[in-house]
């Protein structure tokens, strides 16, 4: 069976809705399966529902998009769609797929969800049959490798890549795509945001101060303000 990618829509315009559903309705493997007329309709139906991708608006009341990201970094693939060019840096250090300013050709279109499929494709988690054991596969220099999820120490935002630090290979790993892509498929019950930069497995952090990290590999990682809470919980 193909795969389908769910897809919500986020914005405050019908006219957007109307545009960006058909562009949808044009690929067989896409579905439009939501829409939120604000944020909060938006943050409601992304912890009911899953989805694969969403279209979000960045002026919107109540809750901007740039809000909704910071609000929900373990969101779906996130393509920005606005009239707006001034905020593109903020989405994309909020792990944005894309960025496209309206009104949005079918062409750009096309070539944002090509990027999505490929975030989506390139990094995934699956059970080992053998051991049960969950691992992460990854495409390293054009190879396809899997590492343990336990062996993962912290994965590391680098704009479009990400930086993967195995304890069992005792290097980082370089790889294409975002922490968006993966928070959403790794264990939340092992590993946490302490920053928008940063995911660390919870099992390799050797001690805790009000601002930092310190991990198994003596690697000194942020915590982030709002994503102390986060982490508070782990600690009960």
């Amino acid at each position: 069976m193909a795969l389908t990618y769910r897809c919500l829509i986020i914005d405050d315009e019908s006219p957007a809705h109307k545009a960006l559903a058909s562009h949808i309705s044009k690929f067989d493997d896409l579905e439009h399966s939501g829409s939120a007329f604000n944020g909060m309709e938006a943050i409601k139906l992304l912890n009911e529902n899953t989805y694969d991708i969403i279209f979000l608006d960045i002026n919107m009341p109540v809750i901007s998009g740039v809000e909704l990201m910071e609000l929900q970094p373990k969101r779906p693939l996130t393509i920005v769609t606005t009239a707006y060019s001034d905020f593109a840096l903020s989405a994309y250090q909020n792990d944005a797929i894309d960025y496209l300013l309206k009104p949005i050709s079918f062409d750009k279109f096309s070539k944002a969800i090509e990027k999505a499929k490929i975030y989506s494709s390139g990094n995934s988690i699956k059970k080992e049959d053998s051991s049960c054991e969950k691992v992460l596969s990854i495409r390293v220099s054009g190879q396809m490798m899997n590492i343990p999820l336990a062996d993962i120490i912290y994965i590391e935002s680098l704009g479009n890549y990400m930086k993967l630090y195995s304890a069992k290979l005792n290097l980082p790993l370089i790889v294409y795509g975002s922490l968006s892509s993966i928070a959403s498929e790794i264990d939340s019950n092992n590993f946490v945001q302490v920053h928008r930069s940063f995911i660390v497995n919870v099992a390799k952090i050797t001690s805790v101060t009000f601002k930092s990290l310190t991990m198994s590999n003596n690697e000194i990682i942020p915590v982030g303000r709002k994503y102390q809470i986060l982490l508070d919980s782990f600690f009960r």
